[in-house]
């Protein structure tokens, strides 16, 4: 595909970039169809071509990640499970995770990226997010012959609009209205995203009228992750966002101002949970993805719906 191309879907934010005539560079978020929205938070295309070999962190966020690619397989040097070897995907399906996942390319990489909010997953996946908890795996182990059938399809596809369409259309057969998740849980994951990560969890157990023990035993198995562990994912994926968006809009990182914006202690307690959560401190992290079109910001931070 031309490296000017572009797409005529509605919502669509596509960005090109080619400072040399051999290099592909494009990045393009697509809305989901408005049935999908509760249960997929953004799709994202990317297509790099020319470039030096490279890596990419796959930061742990509140959101599970299906990838589908487009002209190249994903190779995943180093799993957020640091027990796997490293694998290779056509789809790949990961669960919500607290460490990075390391994605090595050889100068091209291609493909969409979807964000799935953990409580749509029971609806599209037929299982709950909490048995995807640190894991990925090949997407047709979960999805079966869709998984395949969606590969195949983006792939034929010439536009990123045609591409964004066949995933609506087969995601849409995957909805089960007969799948729910608690309301309990529901409503303590949509304050803890729409606190940024700062609500406390023993206020989301009285909330709920449980335990703070059985808020975190219901919340590990249909979020993936306990109240505390996701508050801490929440927190900081709005940090590494925000700190993304001022350094893309030429201003200065002013890490001070960001821990306390974001409800750290302070700028020793903001670097810790960036070394904890991407395994660098953020000078390091900004230094590696800020050209990375898969760490191109977006729109995610301003949806706290689910």
């Amino acid at each position: 595909m031309p490296c000017c191309a572009r797409p005529s879907r509605s919502g669509d934010n596509h960005e090109v970039s080619c400072d040399d005539p051999g290099q592909v560079s494009e990045s393009v978020r697509g809305v989901p169809a408005p049935a999908l929205r509760p249960y997929v938070a953004e799709y994202s295309g990317y297509r790099q071509a020319g470039l030096p070999p490279g890596r990419h962190r796959g930061l742990p966020s509140p959101y599970l990640t299906l990838i589908i690619t487009l002209d190249e397989p994903l190779d995943l040097a180093v799993h957020p499970d640091p027990r796997r070897l490293p694998s290779r995907y056509v789809t790949l399906l990961g669960g919500l995770h607290t460490t990075p996942a390391i994605i090595t390319h050889p100068g091209s990489q291609s493909g969409i990226q979807l964000s799935l909010r953990p409580l749509g997953t029971r609806v599209l996946l037929g299982l709950p997010a909490g048995e995807l908890a640190g894991h990925d795996t090949d997407a047709d182990r979960v999805l079966g012959p869709v998984a395949i059938e969606l590969h195949e399809r983006v792939q034929a596809a010439v536009t990123w609009e045609q591409r964004f369409a066949v995933i609506d259309e087969l995601l849409l057969r995957q909805v089960r209205d007969n799948q729910t998740v608690s309301q309990e849980v529901a409503h303590a994951w949509r304050r803890l995203l729409a606190s940024g990560g700062t609500a406390a969890v023993p206020e989301l157990a009285r909330e709920a009228g449980w335990s703070s023990r059985r808020l975190g035993t219901r919340f590990r198995t249909e979020i993936g992750l306990g109240p505390k562990q996701a508050a801490r994912v929440v927190r900081f994926d709005r940090a590494r966002r925000l700190l993304q968006r001022r350094v893309a809009a030429a201003g200065p990182p002013d890490l001070a101002a960001l821990a306390a914006a974001c409800g750290y202690y302070d700028q020793a307690h903001l670097a810790r949970e960036f070394r904890a959560l991407a395994g660098c401190p953020p000078s390091r992290w900004l230094a590696e993805e800020f050209r990375n079109v898969q760490a191109a910001p977006s729109l995610l931070l301003a949806d706290s719906r689910s």
